[in-house]
């Protein structure tokens, strides 16, 4: 059983000081025993302004960010899986918002670019979001095979729709992870339920490290990062502030609770 961290963050306007919360952060897990760290999204810049993303955005494979984060796996010999940063899109006034994933060995292994964007007014706040002014949506789904399981990427708003991970159930998905900046309202209301449901309906384990305190740009972020099992069961959390949830990821687990409960062979329509 190889033990992972949902690592919480509250991100600041300033890429050098993340950089050394995450790197310590990271370090922490390693010592813990963590073999896979998440980040979450967004944890490299919370900017004061939505444009302010394009002034610190990386061209694919080169840049400080990715840097930071090759020489971290390495240097902790941990997977790390990297919330999102921005990488140059094919406008100039846009970023793809880029989950990375590094080995243990600082190499890359995979890219995935945040499918659906949050275009929303939340009820009951006067908070307003139009993410795909500033951000060029993905258009496909990433699954990347790892020590600890085919891990199959998605990034905060990606979570509210559920038939993007059910097509990658039938790939034979048995971790999901969710990098996210999740609102305190939105999050209060629907974080857990929605992630636990991720987890009951495809049988796998999740992984959701997410944003968690208040930011310099005023936004509050929910945080209750955690890991939780393909029983739906809710293993590890954190609540708010800086930290990180950790638990395993138990193969024989996962293999009992899908033998007993054969939910994914009893599917009679398949998702295209």
């Amino acid at each position: 059983m190889n033990l992972c961290a949902a690592i919480q963050m509250v991100s600041s306007p300033d890429v050098e000081t993340n950089l050394l919360a995450a790197g310590q952060l990271i370090a922490d897990a390693a010592k813990a025993g963590a073999k896979l760290v998440v980040l979450p999204e967004n944890f490299a810049l919370m900017g004061l302004h939505e444009l302010d993303k394009l002034k610190v955005k990386e061209v694919d494979g080169t840049g400080p960010i990715q840097d930071f984060l090759a020489a971290v796996a390495k240097q902790w010999s941990v997977w790390v899986i990297a919330g999102t940063i921005p990488v140059a899109g094919d406008a100039d006034d846009k970023v793809r918002a880029a989950c990375l994933v590094y080995d243990d060995n600082g190499g890359r292994v995979a890219r995935y670019d945040k499918v659906h964007l949050f275009d929303v007014s939340v009820p009951g706040t006067d908070e307003v979001y139009r993410e795909s002014a500033s951000i060029e949506a993905g258009n496909g789904r990433v699954i990347v095979d790892t020590p600890f399981g085919r891990i199959g990427l998605a990034v905060c708003y990606d979570l509210r729709f559920p038939e993007f991970f059910r097509t990658m159930s039938q790939q034979g998905v048995d971790i999901l992870v969710f990098p996210a900046a999740f609102t305190a309202e939105t999050g209060a209301a629907h974080w857990e339920v929605l992630l636990r449901a991720r987890a009951i309906e495809n049988l796998c384990y999740v992984i959701a490290p997410n944003q968690g305190g208040v930011h310099g740009n005023g936004r509050k972020t929910f945080g209750h990062s955690m890991v939780i099992d393909p029983w739906g069961q809710v293993l590890a959390c954190v609540e708010q502030g800086q930290g990180f949830a950790i638990a395993g990821i138990d193969p024989n687990r996962l293999d009992q609770v899908r033998g007993a409960f054969p939910v994914l062979n009893h599917r009679r329509f398949n998702c295209e």
